[in-house]
């Protein structure tokens, strides 16, 4: 690697070092009210912010990106005005740090607390959405640490101007400016050595595609919270209700296409098939969604052949792949051979079927009669998230700012000594 990068990385992290130890005990009244400046901050400066978004969307045409990443990379007023209601609702929540998770005392004379503490430095590599360069720097913030940010280079110029407004509200808060750091280039050889600053970053998280976060968790040496793909399924159950089961599949395919949490495969019980037609696919076809199926689903008109690995795969575009199966059962079968650990809805007005579905898949989000597209942390009432984490290690769903807090024991004797 390049002795340009890697000077680059030990300067920045160093400061990020010295930073995260005064956030460690900075108050709760001083990160809020960073965050709260910062809001004001982006929304006195929208306009700086949607110009720079301009350039971003500019570079991003021209290098051929897919409609569904520029549209995570546009923004106009309203997700502007989002990018300030998320800060301060990050601003309004509980402080993590310092609450006591567990006390006890033990016979010895000892009174033990297990205690929330920051995890230190959170390095975030990111693709496209210039709004994690908020989402991202507020979080962590709420949870004492420390975040070097390496955005996208499609959204440079957007991150930037938000960055500016988070650091502004740093300074008037009169909290480390080194709090919250954006990589100031392009250069991919500094994703290269974030991966590698085991002695500066605690944690990595990537949000992005499955070629960068695949990469990310290939060559990291420093820990990783993430998810690989968000291949979300929904089933239909014998036992649905129609009117919910219509409004919660066409929610979850065509809300948003290119989340994380849109729903890529639909699974269809035969009962519920037999009982209510094809009306499922119908309102997907209708909304101009292609239908990759197999079987008698291809009989129904507009629906076409799907592939081998249409099965497991996250589409992220107006595509879903669709199944009939016999019953929750099968259902599970599907899910687990071919999910990615994300996402899964049941919709169904049975109780017991909805508590198999739970008790049987270990996704790290599951959800009855409701939209995938609601795998959020804002929708969780977290504020926002830096993430969704697929792992079984540490975080898992959403990771908010109570995710991105380890713990420490506090143990207080008398005099006590070990016999």
């Amino acid at each position: 690697m390049d002795g340009t990068f890697s000077g680059m990385m030990a300067d920045i992290g160093a400061k990020a070092r010295a930073a995260a130890a005064e956030l460690a005990y900075a108050s709760s009244e001083r990160k809020a009210a960073a965050l709260t400046s910062a809001a004001h901050a982006v929304w006195a400066r929208r306009q700086e912010i949607l110009d720079g978004n301009v350039l971003d969307m500019d570079f991003a045409e021209k290098k051929g990106l897919s409609p569904a990443m520029l549209d995570r990379l546009r923004l106009d007023e309203g997700r502007v005005r989002a990018i300030v209601d998320g800060l301060r609702s990050v601003a309004e929540q509980r402080d993590p740090v310092g609450r006591v998770l567990a006390e006890w005392d033990m016979p010895s004379g000892l009174h033990i607390q297990r205690v929330a503490t920051p995890l230190g430095v959170i390095g975030v590599i990111y693709e496209s959405r210039p709004n994690v360069t908020a989402d991202a720097g507020a979080l962590c913030l709420k949870a004492g640490n420390a975040v070097i940010l390496r955005g996208g280079s499609e959204s440079f110029h957007s991150s930037e101007a938000i960055h500016d407004c988070m650091v502004q509200g740093l300074r008037e808060a009169n909290l480390p400016e080194a709090a919250i750091q954006l990589v100031p280039t392009r250069d991919r050889a500094m994703v290269e050595a974030m991966l590698r600053a085991v002695h500066y970053i605690d944690v990595i998280v990537p949000r992005g595609g499955k070629g960068l976060v695949g990469l990310v968790q290939a060559e990291a040496r420093v820990p990783v919270f993430a998810h690989l793909e968000g291949i979300c399924h929904v089933y239909a159950d014998r036992d649905a209700d129609l009117a919910k089961a219509r409004a919660v599949v066409l929610n979850a395919k065509t809300r948003r296409t290119g989340i994380c949490g849109a729903a890529e495969c639909l699974l269809i019980d035969w009962q519920f098939y037999t009982r209510h037609g094809a009306v499922l696919i119908e309102d997907l076809l209708a909304a101009g969604v292609e239908v990759r199926t197999t079987g008698e689903l291809l009989k129904v008109p507009g629906t076409v052949q799907a592939a081998a690995d249409d099965f497991g795969r996250e589409f992220l575009d107006k595509i879903i792949a669709a199944k009939l199966v016999d019953g929750v059962d099968e259902a599970i079968a599907h899910i687990r051979r071919y999910g990615s650990s994300h996402t899964e809805a049941i919709l169904t007005e049975n109780d017991a079927t909805a508590a198999r579905f739970f008790e049987r898949l270990d996704s790290a989000i599951l959800m009855r009669n409701a939209s995938t597209q609601f795998a959020d942390g804002g929708e969780f009432g977290m504020g926002g998230e830096i993430g969704i984490a697929t792992g079984k290690l540490h975080a898992r769903g959403p990771v908010g700012a109570e995710q991105l807090t380890s713990f420490k024991y506090l143990v207080t004797g008398d005099g006590t000594v070990r016999s």
